[in-house]
């Protein structure tokens, strides 16, 4: 009787999915059918976390983050959860056998941003990444092999490259608001009120190489995954061109986006170069 049950999760973690990121969601329509749901399972998961840190302000955040730290430790050891995205989560984690450290590290990302707003450091800066985003990577990875350990562990690194520059695009885009909204400064010596044309160059020329990286591990990925990360990758340097031929004052003053027709251009090329095995 709980099959009726984790559709429904499923579908909450889908929905999650489609109304806080649309160029996620496309990315995620692209991979093959059989490992969609538990990647929408595992954004689900990520996204509400994200929010509780990010978003409720007129709520007591530290309370509701360790209540949601409570529910999902009595999920993953249950393997049920009234929460439907946590329900969902942890189908997903015990289905691919996703490894416990990997969810606690990006618990304790997520928990920095509770209080943590100046990354100083490079290292302090590649501890938190590892949490919000290196591992993220790496939980869906454990989907794309479908349980294959060596495949994972060749695809490991370029897996968390991956991961890593989508967080730092997301970083100089989100500039602005985080810095005004959130008080937050990710980059060691590149706040709202430093940005310059050096830092950002820095900032841009750091992604790039972790692009490259990550690039070689696409073409490498199960073909059920191939087409929709790399939808994903190149969604994202596109966003970086843009970000890189804006002036930094413009990037401390307005969030850069791909509009809707060059998205569709993209996803366009993707499938082309896709079908005509040129990846």
């Amino acid at each position: 009787m709980k099959a009726l049950f984790d559709q429904v999760s499923g579908s909450c973690s889908r929905k999650v999915t489609t109304a806080y990121s649309t160029s996620f969601s496309a990315a995620v329509k692209m991979l093959d059918k059989s490992i969609r749901q538990d990647i929408y399972n595992i954004y689900g998961f990520v996204r509400l976390a994200d929010e509780i840190v990010d978003t409720f302000h007129d709520y007591d955040k530290k309370t509701l983050f360790e209540r949601f730290e409570t529910d999902l430790e009595n999920a993953l050891k249950d393997k049920i959860s009234l929460n439907p995205i946590l329900n969902a989560f942890q189908y997903t984690v015990h289905k691919y056998d996703i490894p416990r450290d990997l969810i606690d590290a990006f618990m304790y990302s997520m928990r920095l941003d509770l209080h943590k707003t100046v990354y100083s450091t490079p290292e302090e800066l590649a501890q938190y990444v590892y949490g919000s985003a290196d591992v993220v990577g790496l939980m869906c990875l454990k989907v794309f092999v479908n349980g294959n350990q060596a495949q994972y562990d060749a695809l490991k690194v370029p897996a968390m490259k991956l991961g890593s520059a989508f967080q730092k695009v997301n970083f100089l885009r989100d500039l602005k608001a985080d810095f005004e909204q959130l008080s937050r400064t990710y980059f060691p010596n590149a706040d709202l009120a430093n940005l310059d044309e050096n830092s950002k160059r820095a900032i841009v020329k750091e992604i790039e190489a972790e692009f490259r990286e990550a690039f070689d591990g696409i073409l490498l990925l199960p073909d059920a995954a191939k087409f929709g990360v790399y939808t994903a990758f190149v969604y994202y340097q596109k966003l970086l061109k843009k970000l890189k031929s804006t002036p930094s004052e413009k990037i401390k003053s307005a969030r850069i986006r791909v509009n809707d027709y060059q998205k569709l251009q993209l996803f366009a090329r993707c499938y082309v170069s896709y079908r005509l095995n040129l990846l």
